[in-house]
Order: C-alpha cells, then structure tokens, then sequence
C-alpha cells in the first residue's frame, strides 16, 4: 500500500515538529512538507501535492482560512483533504472552515491516536463529502443530483464518525442542521433566527430546547 503523503502548516516550530514526529510513527503515512506560514503551505501542496494537509487557523502572511479560500480558487491545484488543528474555538470559524471544504476540525490540545484515526478516514473514505467536490469528481452529475440522492447518506456516515451517540435528541438536530445549512447558506447566517426555530418546527418543540440539546442527552 502507497504511503499517505502529508504535509503540516502551523507557525509554532514546537507543534510543527511534534505533528511531525506523530505522523512519521506511523509507517502508512508520511511527512513531505512542512510551513510556518499559508504562502509557505500554497506552494508545498503546488508542488508536493499532498493527500492530507493538518492545517492550523492562526498563521501570519495567510491564515488556515485563506489556505482553504486560495485552493478553492485555484482549479489547477490538486485539492488536499485538510484538517484543522487548531486553538480557536469559536462557532463561525468552525463553520466557515467546513464550509470552505475542510474535513475535520480538531481542537488544540489533541490525542495522538484521534490525529493518526482523522488522517486514516481520508484515505479509508476514498473521496471527499462535500458536495463541491462531489460535483467536480462526478461526471455528469449536477449539485441537485448530489442533494438529493447522496447528501443525508454522507452527514449521517459523518456524524457517526465523528462519534455522535444516534440515541440522544441531539444528534438528530445536528444532522437536520448540517443538511439545512448545505441546501440554504443563509441557515449559518442566522442560526438562533433562523435555523434552529426551523428545526425546533419540524420536531415539535421550541428553539431554546433545541439549543439546549445540540449534543446533550
């Protein structure tokens, strides 16, 4: 089995090396960039084209957000599965990043295993879940098409992935969430306006419970 090629953008010397260390462990992965910085990053998967790239949000010259803007942007890359590593935790910044195509947001300080686990799903899912993708790798298929016959599939794969318990009532608000948020962006807009009495009407109760049991029992 071909190794995973993966590269690391992270401005803190100390994190870059110990996410090194972490991937070059593992014998069906390795490291073939490394960059302090986003312009850094652009040109290492120009030139490297890495499979996986573990992304960090703060970064001087471009940020994490920028890296992911500058790819969609640019069709003669070939697009890298990223995934966020990264000590911010703010809701519209996770959401922003998913929306530019990352595939995983995974909060700093990390376990070794989740980041070796994260980086293995890429390889084990084979394609990417987003329906921008799935448009570009699916010939003759339109974003429509992709919506209604494969998007509630791929959220429900994603949650499980993540490790979502299906019995709490949460679950089942998120995943109308994610679904919601990928057929209308103005959902993500106006979350507590918009989104969650939509949400709250389609089961029957009321906005604050639905925010109260995003991910609680």
């Amino acid at each position: 089995m071909n190794k995973l090629n993966v590269a690391i953008a992270d401005d803190n010397d100390r994190m870059v090396q110990m996410l090194d260390h972490i991937v070059s462990s593992d014998e069906e992965l390795q490291v073939v960039g490394k960059a302090g910085n986003g312009e850094e990053l652009i040109e290492i998967i120009k030139e490297k084209e890495p499979d996986v790239v573990l992304l960090d949000i703060i970064m001087p010259k471009l940020d994490g957000l920028g890296v992911l803007d500058r790819v969609n942007r640019e069709p003669d890359l070939k697009k890298p599965a990223f995934i966020i590593i990264s000590a911010v935790n703010q809701q519209r910044t996770t959401v922003e990043a998913f929306n530019l195509g990352a595939e995983y947001y995974i909060l700093k300080p990390f376990d070794q295993t989740n980041v070796l686990n994260h980086i293995k799903r890429v390889r084990a899912r084979g394609e990417r879940i987003l329906p921008r993708d799935r448009k570009e790798e699916r010939q003759g298929e339109s974003l429509a098409d992709y919506l209604e016959q494969n998007l509630e599939t791929d959220v429900t794969n994603i949650i499980h992935e993540v490790g979502v318990p299906a019995h709490i009532k949460g679950y089942q608000y998120l995943r109308d969430a994610i679904i919601m948020s990928v057929t209308d962006e103005e959902m993500l807009n106006s979350i507590t306006k918009i989104l969650y009495p939509t949400i709250a009407k389609k089961h029957q109760t009321t906005s604050s419970r639905v925010e109260r049991k995003w991910l609680k029992d």
